[in-house]
């Protein structure tokens, strides 16, 4: 009989590892049946000669839980291969929720996300209070991509403790650590993928405190894992607290060792936020040594990074460097071809000139993005808008309103924060225990934009770069973050795997520059980014996603993880 869809003679990289070799890849229903020469007709057959035939691509750390209510695609990360994603990551999650605290987990996902809290209200039908109850709500929409999500130990600790979960100094008591276990506990056996929690100082809730589980101490975060460790399933995320005064040492010390504490007494898997920054030095080859030390001990620790920088993205459309100035603030708010206008009218823009700005140091590390040269977000000095002043031999405002328009104020300004150095990128990404991940997708959607990181890392560092081989390139971002997540059968290509697959133009992989949309419920705005290379995606064994452009399939499924090991 034939097969319901065949791509036929692409290169497959099956995401194991295992060398490229030209075959033919054959889908009934939801999965792969047959990966081989000729393995006979199909009712629907994609050339895939010329093509990388890959896995989809899974993404551990996301914050797309809202935008999933309202975008069944899960935009922009589906335009850039991922067809499974993990949310609830950062301790932030929408579940368990008691009723009347709707608005309060909503702020709170503003004030850590940034999303806006209204558009969260609106676009979520709010209809479980149960982290399982969220799970079914998920299940009852239509979804393009699969979606699973850890329990945030923000909505737990709050669910148990309410306001004495933002006190630093408040010690659980047993009845409040049974509480969250017991949420934890109901959460996994209904599904939840594990648990995640932020201790990061970065976080903070709108009215300035910071949130829940910041200041847990160890007992309580062992608590926690060991909940998994019962069931015998779940990873623990988490954000850690290497920022703050002094050294970055001690810190990297304190909080790897009730990290290797809470893996090893679980025996489950536990991953890490991990970035280079220049005012923690090289904590992070120390975080990566105490995490390997660790697993030799006895412990699953994997840190997790991003394979460029982390930084804000500037554009006309929303924000620039300059909007201190109250020349600059007038445009806020009107629509681009307003500011346009306002830009080519001499006197306007000689105003916006003179108004003092950043400092030349500054805008050093601010990155011009230029339309017709796409995304390329290497930190070359010679890319920034400070260089691009001087070669035009004018201050770095005006040739700022010269690239935008010059550009019909397309021109994006990147200024990575997090992760600047791509040495210490290149340097984490070749070491083995490091995983791919900390994408944000979904998060500070006004902000930044790194959605977009399976792509680049696939087109500069493996195509540009060679940091690693193809074949190697691809598991990265397939079956090693699948089996990390406890994805059976997903990340792979082959026989009774799930026939999630991107058909990609190697050649032709690249990224261009990010726009700011207004398509979030109530008109809320955000930067998104598409790709040029996949000719196609496949979720559960339909055609998702053409060139980009979706099909009207939603095959999604919610991912939830089990059996039960106890």
């Amino acid at each position: 009989m034939a097969h319901d869809l065949v791509l036929r003679g692409g290169t497959v990289v099956d995401g194991t590892g295992a060398p490229a070799r030209v075959a033919d890849v054959a889908i009934d229903g939801d999965r792969i049946t047959a990966v081989g020469a000729d393995v006979g007709a199909a009712r629907r057959t994609i050339d895939a000669s010329g093509r990388l035939v890959t896995p989809g691509f899974v993404d551990l750390h996301t914050h797309l839980d809202a935008q999933i209510g309202w975008d069944p695609l899960a935009t922009s990360s589906c335009w850039h291969g991922v067809t499974s994603i993990v949310m609830g990551n950062c301790g932030v999650t929408f579940a368990p929720v008691r009723p009347g605290d709707h608005r309060w987990l909503a702020e709170l996902m503003e004030a850590v996300e940034d999303i806006p809290a209204d558009t969260i209200l609106s676009g979520l039908p709010w209809d479980w209070e149960s982290y399982g109850g969220y799970l079914d709500s998920l299940a009852r929409r239509p979804l393009g991509v699969n979606v699973g999500g850890l329990v945030g130990h923000c909505a737990v600790r709050w669910h148990a403790m309410r306001d004495r979960a933002l006190d630093p100094d408040a010690t659980p008591t047993p009845d409040e650590i049974d509480a969250m276990a017991a949420l934890v506990d109901e959460a996994i056996a209904a599904g939840a993928l594990g648990f995640s929690t932020s201790r990061t100082l970065r976080h903070k809730t709108s009215d300035g405190r910071h949130v829940p589980g910041t200041f847990a101490r160890g007992p309580e975060l062992v608590a926690m894992a060991e909940v998994m460790g019962r069931r015998g399933r779940g990873v623990f995320g988490v954000s850690p607290r290497f920022d703050g005064e002094g050294p970055a040492e001690p810190r990297v010390e304190s909080e790897l060792a009730w990290m290797a504490e809470a893996s090893a007494r679980s025996r489950r898997p536990l991953t890490f936020n991990l970035t280079q920054t220049t005012e923690q030095g090289d904590h992070w080859r120390h975080a990566i040594a105490l995490a390997e030390a660790a697993n030799a001990r006895g412990a699953r620790i994997r840190p997790q990074t991003t394979s460029r920088g982390i930084g804000v993205i500037f554009s006309l459309a929303h924000q620039t460097p300059f909007d201190r100035g109250p020349a600059w603030q007038r445009l806020r708010g009107l629509p681009l071809a307003e500011k346009l206008a306002a830009l080519r009218d001499p006197a306007r823009r000689a105003e916006l000139v003179a108004e003092p700005g950043p400092s030349l140091a500054t805008l050093a590390r601010f990155f011009v993005l230029r339309p017709e040269d796409g995304a390329r977000y290497e930190p070359d000095p010679e890319r920034s808008l400070a260089a691009e002043a001087r070669r035009r031999g004018v201050p770095p405002a005006q040739a700022y309103v010269d690239l935008c328009l010059e550009t019909g104020g397309r021109v994006v300004l990147n200024w990575p924060v997090l992760n600047h150095d791509f040495a210490a990128i290149s340097e984490m990404l070749r070491t083995p225990v490091v995983m791919m991940g900390l994408a944000d997708s979904g998060a500070h959607v006004g902000q930044i934009l790194d959605a977009s990181q399976p792509t680049f890392f696939l087109s500069y560092w493996v195509r540009e770069r060679g940091l690693v081989p193809l074949e190697e390139g691809i598991r990265r971002i397939t079956s090693d973050t699948a089996r990390f997540a406890g994805l059976e059968g997903r990340g792979v290509l082959a026989p009774g795997a799930f026939a999630d697959v991107n058909v990609i133009d190697w050649d032709a992989l690249a990224l261009p520059v990010p726009e700011y949309v207004h398509d979030f419920p109530g008109g809320a705005g955000r930067f998104v980014q598409g790709a040029r290379g996949y000719d196609c995606t496949l979720v559960n064994g339909q055609v998702f996603l053409e060139h980009g452009a979706h099909t009207g399939a939603l095959a999604g499924t919610v991912l939830r993880s089990g059996p039960d090991l106890r």
